[in-house]
């Protein structure tokens, strides 16, 4: 009588399957190798650390590179690698331990004659897989077991090998190619380290990988343009091989790996094909309809489709990787070259259901309160009125001036068709034309929305605070401090009436307003004021949110620092205006103008014309966000030409600072210092002090340009009346002190009191040291030179304001050292730190990542010891780095 194990080897038929039919080669070979493939020496070697680990797995998406891989590895290996292909043919654990036992033969694994071969394909006698097991376990060697294309197989074979992989130790090591995850017990093997694990995120192609793939397919890009390719096709092998084959067929490859249609390309056909057809009616409907979403949960995706079956659906397609990503907390998103593919596919099998899609989308995030995607698809139904008026009632405007998504968000809004007309959207249109700066109609649409208010159905709370928010910001563009200051009371007293959470939510929209407030204080010259609301915000709360006007603030506060005399505060200011963007990782703001121009014009104090050039050339005019932003930028422009001797141009352009409607004190007495400069500079004194006489009572600086004019028309005894008449009632800063103090010092020498001149301007010297301010001596004439080049006033001035080295004083700070040397990189983004260039603006010159300047950033404040940009540029010009 035959044993059940004796059944099926009887049965069987020599070198053929339990079918009959003879067993292919091609499934037992390792695949062929393309002449463009590209060995990947980081994957390699981590599969060959998985010597140390029975169970092997390559899980990841079609055409991930999952195949070609292992091939390449198992080739590699010096030593016989057993190779299985699966197929649609191979069903049942007959037929696959058949094919099992077949693959180990053909690369020369003895098997005794007592192991048999399954006779029926439906099913495998528990007796062979124990012999199997038994064999392999001592064997004496490792055999290693491919099988690819994993994913076909069924539960029970995956029972059965798991048995034969738990009992053939040390003898067996199975490398498992698929798409979906095995069902093997993979917990414990996890738990006991026994498994190698390659996923989808590791076969992901680098940057420097697919420039490397590229140049095999004879296409040349850079790793910066290779890393955008890598973003759009998130390193997915088969489509940046489809992506090189069809560049080399292009006339120019380089716009086409630039700005492909993926809708209509062979990687379309690759998807389609692959992923969307393989599955389930329901599911390719649902597939198409969240290819109009950016991400997606269940529910989200349930009201698109009308039905409630999406939950098990997007499970199993990111089981599957069928190009369904896993976000976490239930949320998904679409492979972004397969979300562009269907979207073209839903366009061509549903015309008109997208905008239909994007309307219930919208309506749906709404309720869920996730406002900037309901945006997004409110804009792209076209449904404006719900869209604007989500926007106001979420308190949410004050986002179109914060710099983080203003310009989205500008964009979004540039299609609003112009027949809709309620207040919602015409305080959109008020505050995107104010944006631009485009004060007449902003305001018309303002008021139009103010009038219209009275009239709607909502809670007009939000809607009136916004309008507050978008007058103060029409009276900063105006320069009118009083409108200014209402519309604050009014948005102080609106706040009462807004929920908590909506204020808490949008920390923007109280600092934009105190920020609107300062800077008309500002312009109206009214500094100490200014200081307390600008204070206010640059101190406030921090975030993302927050960024734009705390940076406006700092910069204001830097501007007024430096209008009163005090270069090294307004460039601390200006530094760390400069530096809020940077410290969230966002791109260079236009609040950073004014920090820019106030650096500009201490570069100047300086005598650093070539710097101070180049900061007022990175912030054009047309940048310019408001009276005083373009006032200081004309001034300092006009302080630089005046260095440069160009008088009449420098008085050109201080005129540019003071045509306005409504006049500023300050920006009126900096002009006039600029044209009282010019005057001097061409021989005319009394002019000189004529157009500076009226702004000398309120304004030190301009009292000194006063004194300093009757000094040169030979009239010592008025321009010491006019020094000692200077408001005394707040302490000048030492850009004002000491062109004050040469003044007197050059009265003193005209006067023939050398040792008077000499003690003054030992005083002048002193307070200038400290901030390097080079340019009050230069100012001052041919006349001190002679005592600058004799000590005692030598040592005073060497080093900083002429050339030489002076003994240090007492008071003298040690100069720095540095311990460990910049590297060349590190010197070169230290050097365009100290242009004020923003991180993204230093990764684009360097041609290198975003990430990689901020680790040489990292290295350079470690080696300067420092904390902060300035705190770098300033000890990196102690020790003569810059």
């Amino acid at each position: 009588m035959e044993t059940s194990d004796e059944i099926p080897q009887a049965r069987a038929v020599p070198n053929a399957d339990p079918l009959g039919d003879p067993f292919l080669r091609t499934r037992f070979a390792l695949p062929t190798r393309p002449g463009t493939f590209l060995r990947r020496e980081r994957l390699v070697e981590h599969l060959d650390r998985s010597s140390r680990t029975p169970l092997v797995m390559i899980d990841g998406a079609a055409g991930a590179g999952k195949t070609l891989l292992v091939a390449d590895w198992a080739a590699g290996l010096g030593q016989p690698v057993a190779w299985l292909t699966l197929d649609a043919a191979i069903q049942g654990p007959g037929m696959f331990w058949a094919h099992v036992l077949q693959a180990l033969r053909a690369v020369g694994v003895e098997l005794p004659a007592g192991i048999g071969s399954p006779a029926d394909g439906s099913r495998v006698d528990h007796t062979l897989l124990s012999r199997l097991a038994a064999r392999l376990s001592n064997g004496g060697s490792t055999v290693t077991l491919v099988l690819d294309d994993y994913d076909r197989a069924t539960a029970d074979i995956s029972d059965q090998l798991a048995f034969v992989l738990q009992h053939a130790r040390p003898g067996l090591r199975l490398v498992l190619v698929s798409r979906t995850e095995p069902l093997l017990p993979l917990h414990r093997y996890r738990a006991a380290g026994e498994i190698t694990e390659i996923r989808d995120a590791e076969l992901a192609f680098t940057p420097e990988e697919t420039a490397a793939l590229l140049e095999l397919h004879g296409l040349c890009l850079t790793v910066p343009a290779a890393r955008d390719l890598v973003e759009r096709t998130r390193g997915w092998a088969a489509g940046l091989r489809l992506c090189a084959l069809a560049a080399g067929q292009s006339p120019d490859p380089q716009v086409y790996l630039k700005e492909f249609e993926a809708g209509h390309s062979t990687i379309a056909d690759f998807l389609l094909a692959e992923v969307l057809r393989r599955q389930e009616p329901q599911t390719q409907d649902l597939l198409l309809r969240v290819s109009v979403l950016e991400r997606f949960c269940a529910d989200l995706a349930n009201e698109l489709t009308g039905r409630a079956d999406a939950e098990p659906i997007l499970a199993g397609l990111h089981r599957e990787n069928a190009f369904v990503e896993d976000l976490g907390h239930a949320w998904y998103r679409l492979h972004p070259l397969f979300r562009e593919i269907l979207r073209v596919h839903l366009r061509e099998r549903c015309p008109g259901l997208e905008p239909e899609l994007h309307r219930r989308a919208a309506h749906w995030l709404r309720r869920s309160g996730a406002l900037p995607e309901m945006l997004t698809h409110g804009a792209a139904a076209g449904d404006w009125e719900f869209t604007a008026r989500a926007l106001v009632d979420d308190l949410a405007i004050g986002q179109l001036f914060t710099g983080v998504r203003s310009d989205d968000l500008t964009e979004l809004f540039a299609g609003m068709e112009p027949g809709t007309t309620s207040s919602a959207t015409n305080l959109v249109r008020a505050a995107r034309d104010l944006a631009r700066h485009d004060l007449d109609h902003g305001l018309a649409h303002l008021r139009h929305a103010e009038r219209q208010l009275g009239d709607d159905d909502h809670d007009p709370a939000a809607a009136q605070l916004s309008c507050a928010l978008l007058e103060a910001l029409a009276a900063r563009l105006s320069g009118s401090p009083r409108r200014a200051e209402q519309a604050a009371r009014a948005a102080r007293e609106l706040e009462r009436e807004v929920p908590a959470r909506l204020l808490d939510q949008h920390p923007e929209l109280p600092a934009l307003l105190l920020t609107h407030v300062g800077s008309t204080r500002v312009w109206a010259g009214e500094f100490e004021e200014a200081r307390a609301a600008l204070t206010a915000v640059a101190g406030g709360r921090d975030g993302a949110a927050t960024v734009v006007p705390r940076q406006e603030s700092l910069g204001h506060l830097a501007l007024i620092d430096y209008l009163d005399g005090w270069p090294g505060r307004a460039e601390r200011n200006a530094f760390a205006a400069m530096s809020e963007s940077d410290r969230f990782g966002l791109p260079r703001l236009s609040g950073s103008g004014l920090g820019r121009t106030v650096l500009a014009a201490v570069a100047v104090e300086r005598g650093e014309l070539r710097r101070a050039q180049g900061l007022i050339d990175q912030t054009p005019g047309s940048a310019a966000r408001d009276p005083v932003t373009a006032a200081a930028r004309s001034i300092a422009l006009a302080r630089l030409l005046l260095a440069r001797g160009r008088a009449r141009a420098a008085a050109e352009a201080a005129r540019a600072a003071v045509a306005t409607d409504v006049a500023s004190p300050w920006a009126q007495g900096q002009a006039a210092l600029v044209a009282s400069a010019a005057h001097l500079a061409e021989g005319r004194p009394d002019a000189a002090a004529e157009v500076v006489r009226d702004a000398a009572a309120e304004q030190p600086a301009c009292a000194v340009a006063e004194a300093r004019a009757h000094l040169a028309g030979g009239d010592r005894w008025t321009a010491l009346k006019v020094l000692d008449a200077m408001t005394a009632d707040r302490r000048v800063g030492p850009a004002v002190r000491v062109r004050a103090v040469l003044v007197r010092a050059e009265a003193a020498h005209a006067q023939g009191d050398r040792a008077a001149a000499r003690r003054l301007l030992a005083d002048a010297l002193l307070d200038a040291r400290r901030d390097a301010l080079r340019r009050p001596f230069r100012e001052a004439g041919p006349w001190v030179g002679p005592f600058l080049s004799a000590p005692p006033l030598r040592d005073l001035a060497a080093g900083w304001l002429t050339p030489g080295t002076a003994a240090p004083g007492p008071e003298a700070e040690a100069a720095p050292v540095l311990v460990e040397q910049l590297s060349g990189r590190e010197r070169d983004v230290l050097t365009r730190l100290a242009q004020m260039m923003s991180t993204e603006e230093i990764a684009a010159d360097l041609f290198v990542s975003v990430n990689t300047v901020k680790t040489h950033i990292k290295s350079v404040y470690r080696k300067l010891a420092v904390n902060r940009r300035h705190d770098a540029v300033r000890r990196a010009r102690g020790l003569g780095l810059l």
